[in-house]
């Protein structure tokens, strides 16, 4: 089995806790605008790399993952490529590497990997189905469902919710995201972290002769960020900063 990687590196608290050894998976069922990893939206390319050679380079670097430390799996979609990442992460687990993923969220299959996830990241990028699927694709009630199911599992959740203008990032919005979190029963269950829109990706855009489509609407004052932050505080959620 191969997993198709287009980026890996370490990163510190950022993609879970401590010192990382992320890997950066090919394939994405989303066409987020805003998205900074273009390059990963392929169906096919990136590096083919055996289960038993990522094992390796892993044990190899478990020295480095200090404070906590492990390995994450991101994207693209991790659950593009479910089933190789379902047996990396058992082969993990049994190595007794700490393991967490950043997902969408929106595969059915996603509970088939909590199990061997020792931190689940989970973006949340709207409170209303219709209108995340009119920017990014598709429609996010399975989303909502999985978080339900990680609570149900026990597992520690970390849901991030990438501010951009004009989509998510009013304080109407904020009521809507405190408003489904209630829902959906999150607190003491999960953080929640905000993260504001930049263009860091859009160089890559260029070089993929592909639209970048985003304006400065997309931009986040610090009014509005700490409007929202505030709002949700005030109804009860544990808000982080990585």
């Amino acid at each position: 089995m191969e997993l198709y990687i287009f980026q890996k590196g370490f990163n510190f608290s950022q993609d879970g806790p401590g010192n990382r050894l992320v890997y950066h998976l090919m394939k994405c069922n989303l066409r987020c605008p805003w998205c900074s990893n273009p390059e990963g939206w392929a169906q096919t390319g990136g590096t083919p790399c055996t289960i038993d050679e990522v094992l390796n380079e892993v044990l190899r670097s478990r020295m480095m993952f200090f404070d906590g430390g492990g390995v994450t799996l991101t994207g693209g979609e991790v659950t593009m490529q479910l089933d190789t990442v379902k047996v990396l992460l058992t082969r993990l687990k049994q190595a007794q590497i700490h393991t967490a993923i950043e997902t969408n969220g929106l595969s059915p299959r996603l509970p088939e990997l909590f199990p061997f996830v020792d931190y689940l990241i989970i973006d949340c990028k709207h409170y209303d189905s219709d209108r995340h699927a009119a920017v990014t694709g598709l429609p996010c009630q399975s989303v909502f469902r999985n978080i339900r199911a990680a609570i149900t599992a026990g597992k520690t959740i970390a849901l991030r919710i990438p501010l951009i203008g004009g989509f998510n990032a009013s304080e109407t919005d904020a009521k809507g995201f405190a408003d489904l979190f209630d829902s959906l029963g999150v607190q003491n269950h999960a953080t929640i972290e905000l993260l504001r829109y930049h263009d860091y990706g859009r160089g890559k855009y260029l070089k993929l002769n592909m639209d970048y489509t985003m304006t400065d609407e997309a931009k986040v004052s610090d009014e509005t960020f700490l409007t929202m932050e505030t709002l949700l505080r005030r109804r009860g959620f544990t808000l982080v900063h990585s």
